[in-house]
């Protein structure tokens, strides 16, 4: 997605959650819902495509017959405790997929939420919408990859509850997902950008 602190659609009016829903089945594009303002997302450039696809593609193949399932950025997330519905670049589910009252479009429970960051998304990621997403039951990491640079952030709750940082910088290095027991190296992320070759 490329939005900054998003961009409102459909004019300054409050909207209901079954009103938002109502629109998006329709909507040509997607869009974000906070606490009745609804945020238009636009379309990602060619760089945080290609890694969205790099770690999807591996994550597919890895969890194959796993109980954990990965889903690309079309998939619709939920956060009852503040409102939030939100399309992340890639989630991942593990177990029972749990859905808003069994609708099967909006998912509660993720255990691991991926965003590629954009220019004008990143300081969106890190911030407000980690915030957002930390008051998910379920979720253990959230990860950035940087679409400009070669850095992957890793969050991860520890034996504690707290949020901890890992950060991967080097093309050689490669990411750990401890959810689902996963490594992948960042010259595999990167792959066909023009990062892999700096």
């Amino acid at each position: 997605m490329e939005i900054k602190e998003p961009a409102p659609a459909y004019g300054n009016r409050r909207y209901s959650i079954e009103e938002y829903l109502d629109l998006e089945k329709n909507a040509e594009q997607k869009h974000e819902y906070f606490h009745g303002e609804i945020f238009a997302m636009s379309g990602p450039k060619v760089p945080h495509n290609i890694i969205s696809v790099n770690l999807l593609s591996s994550l597919k193949q890895n969890l194959k017959g796993k109980p954990c399932r990965p889903f690309n950025s079309d998939q619709r997330i939920h956060i009852p405790q503040n409102t939030l519905f939100t399309y992340p670049d890639i989630s991942i589910i593990c177990g029972e997929i749990n859905t808003l009252e069994n609708d099967e479009w909006n998912i509660l429970n993720p255990s691991v939420i991926i965003e590629v960051l954009s220019p004008s998304t990143k300081n969106y990621d890190r911030g407000e919408k980690f915030k957002l997403y930390r008051d998910i039951p379920s979720l253990k990491e959230y990860i950035l990859a940087d679409s400009e640079n070669i850095v992957v952030e890793a969050f991860r709750v520890n034996e504690r509850s707290h949020w901890e940082l890992e950060e991967y910088k080097q093309i050689t290095d490669s990411l750990f997902i401890k959810t689902i027991q996963f490594s992948i190296s960042l010259e595999e992320i990167y792959e066909g950008t023009k990062l892999a070759h700096t």
